[in-house]
């Protein structure tokens, strides 16, 4: 079952788990269940995402009941109307706090605009070897993206040397590969953590709050978070 968090007569959001599709892709055959269809089964209704998350990024996903609904929420986030927060766990301390402004290129090497601030929530040093390095750093953060490019947090995040653990992709894999044999973890660490919106229908403010998965909170036990 998903975790409902919100719902209403005209949306609803789940806290997606780590590793679920929003829909079907071309690009992830492999993939037989999908929040979509989990979604529409569980409840019964029809839905359709207004927005999306990666596959392996955990956290508030929001659905419409009705059409016009969809397209006013899409224009929200297209206008950059919706204030999102998301949390990750970084490699190494990372600095209290930092605005990265680095554009980025679509797949047909279209440059886009992207700005992305965070602040550094809590630091941890592990008593565990890591290469040459006596201890193991690593940072918790809190990020605010103000565009929605694709891959943005996961590209910003390594574009500053700061790579979000579990990110298989853009990340650090000697450090995945680390997670993976020392914790048994293979799951990155990103998670939607909040959503600030205005209805579309009430016109009321309306704030989304979604706790992290359980393999992220592990991590944080881990940690001493």
């Amino acid at each position: 079952m998903l975790e409902i968090v919100y719902q209403d007569d005209h949306l609803i959001a789940i806290n997606k788990p780590h590793g679920l599709l929003v829909h079907r892709s071309s690009i992830a055959g492999d993939a037989k269940v999908f929040a979509l269809q989990l979604l529409r089964d569980q409840i019964g209704r029809h839905v359709s995402p207004v927005h999306r998350l990666d596959r392996k990024t955990g956290g508030l996903l929001l659905f419409a009941f009705e059409k016009d609904v969809e397209i006013a929420m899409h224009q929200q986030f297209m206008n950059g109307e919706v204030q999102k927060k998301y949390l990750a766990v970084l490699r190494g301390y990372a600095p209290d706090k930092e605005d990265i402004d680095y554009p980025l290129a679509k797949e047909n090497g279209t440059i886009q605009d992207a700005f992305t601030s965070f602040v550094t929530l809590k630091r941890a040093e592990l008593d565990v070897a890591f290469g040459k390095h006596p201890t193991s750093r690593y940072s918790l953060i809190e990020a605010t993206p103000t565009t929605g490019r694709m891959h943005q947090l996961r590209r910003h995040f390594a574009h500053i040397f700061y790579p979000i653990i579990g990110d298989r992709k853009h990340g650090c894999n000697k450090q995945n590969k680390f997670f993976k044999e020392q914790w048994e973890m293979t799951t990155m660490l990103l998670h939607a953590s909040e959503l600030l919106f205005k209805h579309p229908v009430t016109g009321e403010v309306v704030h989304l709050k979604a706790p992290v998965q359980e393999e992220f909170e592990r991590v944080n036990r881990l940690m001493g978070w």
